[in-house]
């Protein structure tokens, strides 16, 4: 099962500024029973978004200048809370393909990369220049850069960071686990075959 090597990602952004964003916030618990990941991205800050009735609130996601944003930018200790998988997917069928943050919890880390969103880490000082630059157009785009560990938006540039060894992955296509093990099929029964406690 071959998989896509993650290298950069480009497209419109928007910030949803705060610190301590936790995986509630995310999306509430009352939208978790499900069997499948699908359709998770309606609830994607559902309740940051939505009044009671349904009707939207004025949120960064419900401003129509940022409809089909594919980057994500935040503050601090982004994706804190719980450590529910449903957090990273509903963002993902949302429609985020990166997420820019200060920092972020390393629970939400893993699962969002596993998953193929690669999470960076950039100052507050660069976060807020972006913020302005998409404020001042919101169709400029912003490209999450794997290869030089850049992110970019029109002649502005700065570095972020993340751990190497999910870099290496997101880049190489190997950030699923289970795809790994369901390539190596073939290797891990002739492995097994060989132990004794298998026959």
């Amino acid at each position: 099962m071959a998989l896509e090597k993650i290298e950069k990602v480009k497209g419109k952004a928007v910030f949803v500024p705060g610190n301590d964003i936790d995986t509630d916030r995310i999306i509430p618990a009352r939208f978790m029973v499900c069997v499948t990941f699908e359709g998770l991205g309606k609830y994607a800050f559902y309740d940051e978004r939505k009044n009671p009735d349904g009707t939207d609130k004025k949120h960064p996601l419900t401003d129509p200048r940022r409809q089909n944003a594919k980057i994500l930018l935040s503050g601090e200790n982004f994706g804190c809370g719980s450590s529910r998988e449903h957090a990273p997917q509903s963002l993902w069928h949302y429609g985020f393909r990166a997420i820019v943050a200060q920092s972020f919890a390393e629970i939400f880390f893993g699962n969002a990369t596993t998953i193929g969103i690669p999470c960076v880490c950039a100052s507050a000082g660069d976060i807020a220049k972006i913020g302005e630059l998409i404020e001042a157009d919101p169709e400029a785009p912003v490209e999450v850069n794997l290869g030089d560990m850049t992110v970019s938006c029109g002649d502005f540039s700065c570095k972020c960071s993340m751990p190497e060894n999910a870099r290496a992955s997101l880049v190489s296509g190997t950030w699923d686990p289970i795809a790994g093990l369901i390539d190596a099929e073939a290797e891990i029964a002739a492995t097994a075959s060989k132990l004794p406690y298998f026959k």
